[in-house]
């Protein structure tokens, strides 16, 4: 049917609703028909009012105008002597949506983007909306790879002119990509181009990572990786001449088909520094990352553009412009560069302003602001303050923008936004092993008490092994030089004969600290205390190991020490809660002051850093040192020997049962004066789960050692497994199974352990 007859057709249904209308004055206006719709919505509508004239045309006009509104499928014009009577038939109203066969949608989502296309429930039923929408839903799915997904979409009237819609899905199987090929790569392997691409064809970790599902959206990203990747290597003139997707006939295989021109090879003839050049050329020249001689690279130069305006920005000049324009020597595959340096107007910062935080105060997030008001704007600072204020812990996010102050040109507001997270916590542990069965532990922290940056917590230990009572206090900024102070106050039992150690003790004690910034990433402890340790060495069940009735007799069952530390960290991670790279370092010395019972020294490190691999994968690597001795001819007491095995330390083998044991009681640890700890962990985020939840599989590495149980002879314990930590809603959840690699026939182990807590 041609568009002429149609619009004839049109025009001659509304002519028929007002044929042979003679004009008059209407007197009154009647709307008959509706019964959801207000009458005054109808009214609203109408382009005519009482008192004017009625005729054909404006007739036509309410008829149209009316069915434009598309809350009526019928709309007749009748007069009764001077009454208008305008007669309309509703749609129905939607009652319900339901799926059936729905499996890779979630339903509210589903639900979400059919309002925004105009269908949901109580809106008023279109068939042309109706067609949209499965339209839309059916895009969804093909943007997943499902290209087998038959739709069938049943309408059921209800009573009261309402309907019901039931979608009948039937998913079918994702496409997979079979084949990739790449057309016209000579100078580089094609092997080494598909390796870039997002898109592959299936393999081990498809299910993860969906990389052999396609997309339109995944192509045009693949096709600009491979741009990329061309220019990064010389290849100016590359070009994608074409792309072909096709997909079997019963749509289960995808096969794409990429051509290209590679062009010649480039090689840079020289760079150029031209425009207002406030600072000296050599300045300039050092954040230049691309030089004569090289192959043309585009992040090189991108780089060197990049940390060009960063030198500036750090300088004030937050609207900076720097742009390379090139010149090519087509004939002798050659580049020259220009890159043009505008540096624009000074800025400085007119405010700083915070939003998003309830509880935190104010100054709390302003005292690691680096960035000052009033003063030149420096984007280094800007950078260093999201990360300190990121760093905090009380935050789940953190943004800055730096807009321009409407109507000038020089000034710059900072707008920090954050978005706080509970900062409590309330842990509660839980292992088992074969000789101490369920162990329980608990604590309760509070890091951010009364929105005021300080550090309370209670930590309780009830386990058979070590029962612990202690209260931990710190104000991070005890000074506005960001000099801190903290408090510790602890008493400790420590029974293990259940785990063959022949001795109990009991500690209690306290200390004060201070902490001193050395620069943006570094800081130095200092810290005093004294601690009281009771000794009991002759149990009733067990036989006592020499060296512990050696110890007891020389210095007795009751010691003092006043143990002094002194302890460096130095922290780079770019977040506290979910790092993907940075790292921390610990460096610590405990001295126990000669002049009382005891004297000795411990000496631990520790680095952990992140690496992120690719997108969201990220590897963890960690070492954990430890050496100690005792001094004025003493030894080091075997209450203070390090261990290791278990959390935190090389999973899989029980707690602390790493290292020599006594000759004459096999179940006997003694410890080590001497730790070393390795531990590699992969972290990812799970399919269909944000951030909050990652696992991955880990390698643990670690032993104590003494002089007669050494590296040479003992080696290390090593263990893999599968580790997890989810920040639910409820709370920290950690768990990990670790299976022992190396064990020995007198190492004890314990293959799985967790954590929870609650946030509050």
């Amino acid at each position: 049917m041609n568009k002429s007859l149609l619009a004839g057709l049109v025009a001659a249904l509304f002519a028929a609703g007002a044929t042979a209308m003679e004009p008059f004055t209407v007197k009154d206006v009647r709307v008959e028909g509706i019964q959801r719709v207000e009458a005054g919505t109808v009214f609203s509508y109408l382009p005519i009012k009482v008192g004017e004239t009625m005729n054909d045309e404006k007739a036509a006009q309410v008829i149209k105008t009316l069915f434009a509104t598309g809350f009526f499928k019928d709309v007749r014009i009748e007069v009764d002597g001077d009454v208008l009577i305008v007669v309309v038939h509703e749609r129905p109203a939607i009652a319900q949506i339901d799926f059936v066969g729905l499996k890779e949608f979630d339903k509210e989502q589903l639900l979400k983007g059919l309002k925004e296309v105009g269908i949901s429930v109580s809106r008023t039923f279109d068939r042309a909306t109706l067609e949209k929408a499965e339209q839309e839903l059916k895009r969804q799915y093909l943007s997943r790879g499902r290209y087998a997904v038959n739709i069938t979409t049943t309408i059921t009237p209800l009573d009261r002119n309402r309907v019901a819609i039931n979608f009948n899905i039937d998913e079918g199987d994702t496409a997979k990509i079979r084949q990739i090929n790449i057309v016209g790569a000579d100078a580089l392997k094609e092997k080494d181009l598909l390796s870039v691409l997002e898109l592959k064809t299936p393999s081990w970790i498809s299910w993860y990572t969906k990389s052999d599902q396609y997309s339109k959206q995944k192509l045009a990203a693949d096709l600009e990786t491979l741009r990329s990747y061309y220019l990064d290597r010389g290849f100016l003139e590359f070009n994608v001449e074409s792309t072909q997707v096709s997909i079997s006939p019963d749509k289960k295989d995808i096969y794409i088909t990429i051509s290209i021109k590679e062009g010649e090879r480039y090689l840079v003839s020289s760079v150029k520094l031209a425009g207002d050049l406030i600072l000296p050329e050599e300045e300039f020249r050092e954040s230049v990352k691309i030089k004569p001689g090289d192959v043309f690279s585009r992040e090189k130069l991108n780089e060197s553009t990049k940390s060009i305006g960063d030198k500036l920005g750090a300088q004030g000049y937050a609207f900076a412009n720097v742009n390379a324009a090139p010149e090519l020597d087509q004939e002798k595959h050659l580049v020259a560069f220009t890159i043009f340096v505008d540096p624009g107007k000074r800025a400085y910062v007119r405010r700083i302003n915070i939003t998003g935080n309830t509880k935190t105060r104010d100054e709390v997030i302003r005292q690691e602001v680096r960035q000052m008001e009033g003063a030149w704007y420096d984007a280094s600072r800007v950078v260093k303050s999201r990360e300190r204020i990121d760093r905090t812990g009380y935050f789940g996010e953190v943004n800055v923008e730096t807009p321009p102050v409407p109507g000038t040109i020089d000034q710059v507001d900072v707008n920090i936004n954050v978005a706080e997270k509970s900062t409590g916590n309330i842990s509660l542990g839980a292992g088992y092993s074969s000789s101490e069965k369920v162990i329980l532990s608990g604590s309760i922290s509070q890091s951010n008490i009364f929105g005021s940056g300080k550090f309370l917590a209670l930590q309780l230990n009830t386990g058979k092994l070590n029962r612990t009572l202690g209260i931990n206090y710190t104000d991070p900024y005890f000074t506005v030089d960001g000099i801190s102070q903290g408090f510790d106050l602890y008493y400790r039992t420590l029974n293990p004969t259940s785990l063959g150690y022949a001795f109990q003790s009991t500690s209690y004690g306290g200390g004060i600290r201070f902490g001193y910034p050395l620069t943006e990433k570094d800081s130095l402890t200092l810290g005093l205390a004294i601690d009281q340790t009771n000794i009991d060495i002759t149990p009733v069940t067990l036989a006592t190991p020499i060296q512990y009735i050696q110890f007891q007799a020389q210095n007795g069952d009751s010691n003092v020490t006043l143990p002094a530390t002194v302890g460096w960290v130095r922290d780079t991670r770019n977040s506290a809660i979910y790092p993907t790279k940075g790292g921390t370092q610990r460096a610590g010395l405990e001295v126990a002051i000669p002049g009382v019972d005891l004297t000795f020294y411990r000496a631990t490190y520790q680095n952990q850093q992140y690496f992120e691999i690719v997108k969201d994968l990220v590897l963890m690597l960690n070492v954990d040192l430890g050496y100690g001795d005792g001094l004025s001819g003493q030894t080091l007491p075997f209450y203070k020997n390090f261990y290791a095995g278990g959390v935190g330390s090389v999973r899989g083998y029980d707690t602390a049962s790493l290292g020599p044991v006594d000759p004459q009681y096999p179940d006997t640890r003694l410890g080590g004066t001497k730790k070393a700890v390795f531990n590699s962990e992969i972290l990812m985020p799970f399919p269909g789960i944000d951030k909050s939840f990652r696992f991955g599989p880990f390698f643990d590495a670690g032993n104590v050692f003494t002089d007669s149980y050494t590296y040479a002879d003992e080696g290390l314990r090593t263990s893999v497994g599968l580790a997890a930590a989810w920040i639910s809603p409820l709370g920290p959840l950690k768990f990990s199974y670790g299976q022992p690699i190396n064990e020995q026939n007198n190492d004890k182990l314990q293959k799985f352990q967790f954590q929870f807590g609650t946030t509050f």
